[in-house]
């Protein structure tokens, strides 16, 4: 049964497509949305986003094991991020990670909860874990700044775009200048029951103010950012996904290779559009160099302040002071590319600072 939310049944509801199909792209004005949750002053509806749980003794040391991410000291209400990966390396599961000191919540993109469980379920051997698929009995609701009367919530906060314990930045900006510092971000866990009640008389933002925040702040979104063959270096991930100095976990050898000896062959790039077309391109679209292909865009949006903007995913070898075109079928968009992953991003063995790291946990 395809999800809808209960939400949508407010005034000037439109419903989003793709991804977020099922909750509001907007509730009549996107852009004073966008304002709204941006001043924390709204909430946006992300009740068809997926939730799994893990309980049993063993949980945290069992999905240290499976993941990227060092989680045997996680904290009750502590939050964080873990990737599950191939062998080779490329994201099978993007989860963001709350333990409430029994229980720990993986909330996930809609489209991931079922085979994640599934997945999970097949890897607990003679473990003291539990897993469950509860994404029908609870809800997700987003927001920019802590909601009063929310504070007895479960919730997850995005550690985006801080470097943390074991991770690396990709980027070659002074940190404090990471557009993703202008963007705090919370997620909180309610009752699938009580999502109208907890919203009630509350200002509401559809996905597209999410979207474009998220877009401005560099942040990757699974299932967006990703394909079948994507690894954590080339979006950045290594700052709040990976952890380098953790024990063994499947595609750990490709992430220590990449990022000791080599460069990811792909890097996200964040676009300024060119606005005077009134349209944004499709994900998908082509990011070319003259004539040649040389990426695509991943997500677009309009922002309140900057206008057209994108995210999308091209060769690591583009010049990052060349200006690039996106071509969306008879519509074509001048873009102004600003580095999120370095070219010379992974080799760190034998540099003397290398990339900027994470302190210890």
């Amino acid at each position: 049964m395809t999800y809808q939310s209960p939400l949508l049944s407010r005034p000037g509801a439109v419903e989003a497509t793709g991804p977020d199909a099922g909750v509001a792209a907007h509730y009549g004005d996107p852009m004073r949305e966008q304002r709204l949750l941006a001043r924390g002053e709204a909430l946006a509806d992300l009740s068809h986003r997926g939730v799994v749980t893990v309980t049993g003794p063993d949980r945290l040391s069992w999905l240290n094991t499976l993941s990227s991410q060092l989680l045997l000291g996680l904290k009750p209400g502590e939050s964080s991020e873990a990737l599950l990966l191939t062998v080779q390396g490329r994201i099978e599961y993007d989860t963001r990670v709350i333990d409430d000191g029994e229980t720990t919540w993986l909330i996930v993109e809609a489209f991931e909860a079922e085979g994640l469980a599934e997945w999970l379920n097949k890897m607990k051997f003679m473990l003291r874990v539990e897993i469950a698929d509860v994404s029908a009995q609870w809800a997700v609701v987003g927001a920019a700044k802590a909601v009063a009367g929310f504070e007895e919530r479960l919730v997850w906060q995005d550690p985006w775009p801080e470097v943390g314990a074991g991770g690396f930045a990709y980027t070659r900006i002074e940190e404090p200048q990471h557009p993703g510092r202008e963007r705090t971000w919370f997620e909180y866990l309610v009752p699938a029951a009580e999502l109208e009640s907890a919203v009630d008389g509350k200002e509401l933002a559809g996905s597209l103010a999410v979207e474009a925040l998220r877009i401005a702040a560099w942040r990757p979104r699974f299932g967006t950012e990703t394909d079948e063959k994507t690894i954590p270096h080339e979006l950045d991930l290594m700052r709040t996904a990976v952890h380098m100095d953790k024990g063994c976990y499947k595609g750990q050898e490709t992430i220590a290779r990449v990022h000791n000896l080599g460069h990811p062959p792909r890097r996200l790039v964040f676009l300024q559009l060119d606005g005077s077309q009134h349209t944004l391109p499709a994900a998908g679209s082509e990011v070319r160099l003259g004539e040649r292909k040389v990426g695509t865009v991943t997500s677009a949006a309009l922002h309140f302040e900057m206008g057209p903007v994108a995210l999308a995913v091209i060769k690591r070898s583009v010049d990052p002071e060349t200006q690039l075109l996106v071509v969306d079928e008879d519509s074509h968009y001048d873009a102004a590319q600003e580095v999120i992953v370095a070219p010379d991003a992974g080799s760190v063995v034998g540099r003397p600072k290398g990339l900027l790291r994470g302190g210890p946990r």
